[in-house]
């Protein structure tokens, strides 16, 4: 069938080549596209026309050749690999779910002590073992309600205290301006202006007033320019469930880095602790020490964090409680830290604001927070705006 093709957009005059179609056997051999014919239809057009005036003739081709189709045969009998692999992962109901013992942070850490110590091989599908699926609180692609995901890929439960992995998030765009607008407006209550430098801005009111006095003779009068005097300190939590509001906080950073001349911002993971960072691509061999950030911004920044506020309690108030590392100090104690020194302070959470109550984690820091926790919508924001301008 693919050989017909081949020849039938040479007879449309198609200058398609040899490689060109090998190129494209490659794509279909990898999986690059579904098995739709209209996936079919993209990929092929983009490995065989080089030239977007043969496009009309490799329409007709295609249309010619393909006509009543709608998957390519014997590709929708191709499994793909990763489906195999998830074959494992059992699929437990709700009550047996509501079963599953937790263990509570210290006895689920000394417990992957043990384990680490007695298992000798790989294990699947069991309720004990680090493996992969079943119910065990260490491994992947299973379920339980407070385990320690150990591998690179997540099942998509979000329900794991500890991930033993080496992840990688990606900076928020700083240029976006779809849908910053209002955004902008509402972050506008925050800003207060001051007069600072040389006078070398016209003042028209007074050069009017004055020169009337003056019986008509222009009398120019000059004040220094106008600057925004408001200071934001910004952090923003990426990566795990926060890449479900990544748009969102795109737009936040892109209108809070437009709206304020005195911007300074990091990232953080989940919740706040000994270090944070300015750029995710080097968030490993570059991290700043949030003492660093507390000894060099003075009091008078406005702090405003960013996230969901959504993860395990003792990434919280546990000391070793982060997903990611072994914490000396609960991320609970940076947070007080953070807030002792910057007392005007608000909290963005982008999760809606109906399922906060779902969340026990969202009660804890709205807690340490003092309720200053507003949604990341434009009401939620005017409202963190005119907290923090009092």
């Amino acid at each position: 069938m693919l050989t017909g093709f081949f020849f039938k957009l040479r007879d449309h005059r198609v200058p398609v080549t040899i490689r060109e179609f090998l190129t494209l056997l490659e794509a279909l051999e990898k999986q690059v596209a579904g098995h739709s014919i209209e996936d079919f239809y993209y990929l092929s057009r983009a490995c065989l026309v080089k030239d977007e005036a043969n496009f009309d003739k490799f329409d007709r081709a295609f249309g010619e050749h393909f006509k009543g189709l709608q998957s390519l045969p014997g590709l929708e009998a191709l499994i793909p690999e990763e489906w195999l692999r998830r074959m494992i992962q059992r699929h437990l109901s709700d009550e047996d779910k509501a079963k599953i013992e937790k263990l509570g942070w210290d006895r689920l850490m000394e417990e992957l002590r043990k384990r680490l110590a007695e298992q000798k091989g790989r294990h699947a599908g069991g309720n004990k073992w680090i493996g992969t699926g079943g119910a065990s609180p260490y491994g992947a692609h299973g379920y339980h309600p407070e385990g320690i995901r150990i591998g690179p890929e997540s099942a998509g439960n979000r329900t794991a205290v500890k991930v033993w992995e080496r992840r990688e998030f990606r900076n928020l765009d700083d240029s976006v301006e779809l849908g910053t607008r209002n955004i902008k407006v509402a972050l506008k209550r925050l800003r207060r202006f001051a007069r600072e430098g040389a006078a070398e801005e016209l003042d028209l009111d007074d050069t009017v007033r004055s020169t009337a006095r003056n019986a008509g003779y222009l009398d120019l009068k000059m004040v220094p320019e106008r600057h925004n005097a408001v200071k934001v300190l910004l952090f923003l939590d990426v990566g795990g469930s926060m890449e479900d509001h990544v748009k969102v906080c795109q737009e936040l950073f892109s209108a809070t880095r437009a709206e304020f001349k005195h911007l300074e911002y990091f990232y953080f993971h989940n919740f706040i602790y000994e270090s944070v960072w300015r750029d995710n691509a080097r968030r490993w061999s570059e991290r700043i020490p949030t003492l660093d950030v507390l000894h060099k911004y003075g009091h008078d920044y406005k702090l405003i964090l960013v996230g969901d506020a959504t993860m395990s309690p003792y990434e919280v108030y546990a000391a070793g409680g982060s997903v990611e590392h072994s914490n000396d100090e609960p991320g609970s104690t940076w947070l007080k830290r953070l807030l002792d020194v910057y007392q005007r302070a608000i909290w963005l959470n982008p999760q809606p604001e109906a399922y906060w109550d779902a969340y026990a984690s969202i009660g804890i820091i709205r807690q340490l927070m003092g309720h200053r926790m507003f949604p990341l919508t434009l009401q939620g924001l005017e409202q963190g705006m005119r907290l923090l301008s009092r």
